[in-house]
């Protein structure tokens, strides 16, 4: 019986410990997964996307996102980016024969020799992707075609796209026009940064009054589906705030999207899809983003970078800090993460004027933000650090008034006036004796030699005078 008991005991202790260790464990992987755990992404048909934060460039999910693909009509994002930094929109363009000839596919059949401002022909490339508008405010802008696509390569490279080289402003088929996810991720950031661009890609209708060649108005409605029911509301996106869509044969579809909730702005494109994947897609990879993931102000949580405590007693401490981290700027972080999960790192490659270093955030293998530390442009204060100094600032002020309150009389002043004017003239004289000293030293010795040679002469003719 004892041993049955013993046994038991036994038993009971090794379960007890084995619980234990699977506790433990369980613990130790659940902390692990809690600090490293980024939300798993939902399955695309398309074979290349990208959701990017606008805000921060935080990537919350790509596939293949440097894959190359003919991006069609989501090139007229460039065009726009391009035209709205080089000109104004109350700009006339003239459409040229080249505009109408050496287009086709989408457009609004404007005529030779039309007139219309910039402003009407970029809410006809956005809303409307036309094709010969494109071209004529490439050629407006740029002098010809050929210069506006340059400065497009230009821009691209300035924006720091790695898998991209336009060969027009409209997106028509050609080998050498080409770019990925990744790159369209950066110049949709780059556009949307533009006040009247995110008015324009924003709008669902617009008017274009009649020209000098269309007597009746023109009216534009948004292809993008996300945003407006073009030919079908299945697809309109509560908080969608625009972008733009495109179709080629060759490019198959392709589209970028914003959409905006709660502060929180994403940028979703995908390329090389079939219709309607294209919409079905970014649906999905918004609502994965938006419900997965939070974005926070780094200054407003930010602990480990902070000045020393305010509440601390002494003169010394209520200093204004000589930097500081941008007030703007943000990290995303999964929603079951906080914001001292993220790991940080400080460097100086990017200092100027006004920023003396950067600090970057990473989460679970992600880099989710950065933040400049910025000059607040503060001034140091002088301190009175004990009560001689403050007697003797205030002994030289009394001192000051004392000597302000002394009345002169003018005849001093006259008196003061007099014996300076004669010391100088003695001082000029003295002066000038010095200068003719041996001069007049020579002249009276000159003097004296003559005049003893006057005297010997005269004491010899007194001789001869008695010799006689």
């Amino acid at each position: 019986m004892r041993n049955r008991l013993n046994c038991g005991k036994v038993f009971g202790r090794v379960i007890c410990f084995l619980l234990g260790i699977l506790i433990l464990t369980q613990s130790s992987a659940a902390e692990v997964r809690a600090s490293e755990y980024w939300p798993e992404a939902p399955e695309t048909a398309s074979p290349s996307g990208i959701v990017m934060e606008a805000s921060t460039g935080t990537i919350l999910y790509e596939k293949a996102s440097l894959e190359q693909h003919y991006p069609a009509s989501i090139t007229k994002i460039m065009t726009a980016l391009v035209a709205l930094e080089n000109s104004d929109l109350d700009e006339i363009v003239t459409f040229s024969d080249a505009s109408i000839d050496e287009t086709e596919g989408s457009g609004i059949a404007r005529d030779y020799g039309e007139q219309m401002t910039m402003e009407q022909c970029l809410y006809a490339v956005m809303l409307a992707s036309a094709n010969e508008c494109a071209y004529a405010v490439a050629e407006h802008v740029g002098g010809t075609v050929e210069n506006f696509v340059a400065m497009m390569n230009e821009k691209a490279e300035e924006l720091g796209c790695q898998n991209t080289h336009f060969a027009n402003p409209h997106g028509l088929h050609d080998e050498n026009h080409y770019t990925c996810c990744y790159d369209m991720a950066l110049i949709a950031q780059a556009a949307y940064q533009n006040e009247t661009f995110r008015i324009i890609v924003g709008t669902a209708r617009y008017t274009i009054p009649p020209t000098n060649k269309h007597e009746e108005q023109t009216d534009l409605q948004n292809h993008n589906e996300m945003l407006y029911p073009f030919r079908t509301n299945r697809y309109v996106y509560d908080g969608c705030t625009g972008g733009k869509n495109g179709y080629t044969q060759s490019a198959n579809s392709t589209l970028v999207t914003y959409a905006e909730r709660d502060g929180f702005t994403l940028i979703c494109v995908v390329m090389n899809t079939q219709s309607p994947n294209h919409w079905l897609d970014s649906i999905n990879l918004f609502d994965y983003c938006f419900d997965n993931f939070q974005i926070l102000n780094i200054s407003e949580n930010e602990t480990k970078y902070t000045s020393a405590d305010k509440n601390k007693s002494g003169a010394l401490n209520d200093n204004e800090p000589f930097v500081d981290i941008d007030k703007d700027a943000c990290i995303v972080l999964p929603k079951t993460a906080e914001f001292s999960d993220a790991s940080s790192e400080i460097t100086y490659d990017d200092v100027t004027n006004d920023t003396v270093g950067t600090i970057s955030y990473q989460y679970a293998g992600h880099e989710v933000g950065k933040a400049d530390i910025v000059k607040t442009g503060a001034a140091i204060e002088e301190y009175r650090f004990d009560n001689q100094t403050v007697e003797q600032e205030a002994e030289s002020t009394e001192t000051a008034e004392t000597v302000s309150t002394i009345r002169i009389k003018p005849i001093t002043i006259i008196i003061v006036i007099a014996v300076i004017v004669i010391l100088g003239v003695i001082a000029l004289f003295a002066k000038k004796f010095a200068d003719n000293y041996y001069i007049i030293r020579h002249n009276m010795e000159v003097r004296r030699n003559r005049k003893n040679q006057f005297r010997k002469i005269k004491r010899r003719k007194d001789r001869r005078r008695r010799r006689r």
